[in-house]
């Protein structure tokens, strides 16, 4: 990893959010939006939204695992080459799965509920700060 980008990781931080995640593929666009994402293709609309907000929905398929949601709080947005490929990278490493959402101001990974701990770590090791 080169210097710039080794920075630019240790002036970040990570915040896992709590509960417990479904990725769910959907017939139609939920009226309520207390879901985490809500994404709309010409193929298909997925929703990623806590267990708990399941009953909301009209689900046609369903993940079979529950996701951990964990806030990259990048130091510097929009500007870091390689960023999310040494966060994907080192998690693949770990022998691990890991899903990828980015916004305007962070991204965000998604890991499996169980696996949280070792993932974690890993983020520890590339120079995060737990937020």
């Amino acid at each position: 990893m080169d210097k710039k980008l080794k920075k630019i990781i240790e002036s970040s931080t990570f915040e896992v959010i709590h509960g417990r995640f479904v990725y769910t593929k959907v017939s139609k666009e939920p009226q309520i939006s207390n879901h985490f994402l809500i994404s709309k293709d010409k193929d298909e609309i997925t929703v990623v939204t806590e267990e708990a907000n399941l009953s909301e929905l009209e689900i046609l398929e369903k993940n079979k695992d529950y996701w951990t949601l964990i806030a990259l709080n990048v130091s510097a947005p929009f500007y870091s080459v390689g960023f999310l490929a040494a966060v994907s990278s080192a998690i693949a490493k770990a022998n691990r799965d890991v899903l990828i959402v980015s916004t305007y101001s962070k991204d965000y990974i998604l890991v499996q509920y169980d696996f949280l701990d070792g993932v974690k770590q890993v983020l520890l090791t590339l120079g995060f700060k737990e937020k």
